[in-house]
């Protein structure tokens, strides 16, 4: 039995390797061919940079003039940031609202977040566009909002699901000493909620970093965020500075690496609290 256990054990070790350097292998490639000249990167791919091929920081300098890197990034950042906190903040008032008020209309608005999950975006992307347009929604700010609703859904679900498993008892407590609800909530309730919280904000925060059609569809050139910035390296007939690219791509996925790997122990505890005790 140990000698199978272990064989079984050393297998799936094996794979997930496997997998886990399969999945690493297009980032590596990426950063390998952001050091190479404009040529060598569609000659020789997979050749780590040499002498001959290496273009050292050039390609980096070149995409940050003809991007705009900088001003991108604080677009990038503002956004994410903002939408992040104001979808922390809403989502979990609302989860714990829908998780106490046990009535129809708070069952209702439950099973509507969770129907906005399966919606696709494509399905409403244009008529989207067109009332952000007409609310004045079309701009770094108004973009905050629409991300609040596009992600209200998830995070509800999550947040629910673990403000479900905190005993009720822990609230009357505080009732009886005299707590009110919007006390009770930050003083007692999200300092509970944070495991989640973090959760919901890795989520979110790779969700809204990386996204390109929806900026794309809302603010459009006036406010370029990262990706729509690194989209415009593509010329006309399809000509491109590929050096450029690989480079502010790798630019575009540091800080949202740094991000998930200093946050990534509370993925698995949130989900698992509000998905399994909910």
């Amino acid at each position: 039995m140990h000698i199978r256990e272990n064989l079984y054990k050393a297998g799936l070790t094996l794979f997930l390797t496997a997998l886990a350097v399969a999945f690493l292998i297009p980032i590596i490639i990426v950063i390998m061919n952001s050091f190479k000249g404009q040529f060598f990167i569609t000659d020789a791919p997979f050749t780590l940079p040499n002498s001959e091929i290496f273009a050292g920081l050039l390609n980096y300098i070149n995409g940050i003039k003809r991007t705009g890197f900088f001003t991108a990034f604080f677009y990038s950042l503002f956004i994410t940031v903002c939408s992040v906190a104001l979808l922390i903040l809403g989502t979990s008032m609302t989860a714990w609202y829908l998780a106490r008020a046990k009535n129809k209309f708070s069952s209702f608005l439950y099973y509507l977040f969770v129907f906005s999950m399966i919606v696709p975006f494509q399905m409403v992307m244009f008529t989207m566009s067109k009332i952000a347009n007409t609310l004045r929604l079309d701009n770094p700010i108004g973009i905050i909002f629409i991300y609040l609703g596009f992600g209200a859904g998830l995070s509800v679900f999550i947040f629910t699901g673990f403000v479900r498993s905190i005993p009720l008892s822990v609230e009357e407590a505080a009732v009886v000493d005299g707590c009110g609800p919007i006390r009770m909530f930050f003083s007692i309730v999200f300092p509970i909620l944070r495991p989640t919280a973090v959760t919901v904000a890795i989520l979110n925060t790779m969700w809204i970093w990386n996204d390109y059609l929806l900026p794309y569809l809302v603010i459009g050139n006036d406010y370029k965020t990262i990706p729509i910035a690194i989209q415009y390296l593509q010329g006309g007939y399809g000509s491109r500075d590929m050096g450029a690219l690989m480079a502010m791509l790798v630019l575009a996925i540091i800080p949202i690496v740094i991000f998930y790997v200093a946050c990534q122990k509370y993925i698995i505890k949130g989900v698992v609290a509000g998905a399994v005790k909910g």
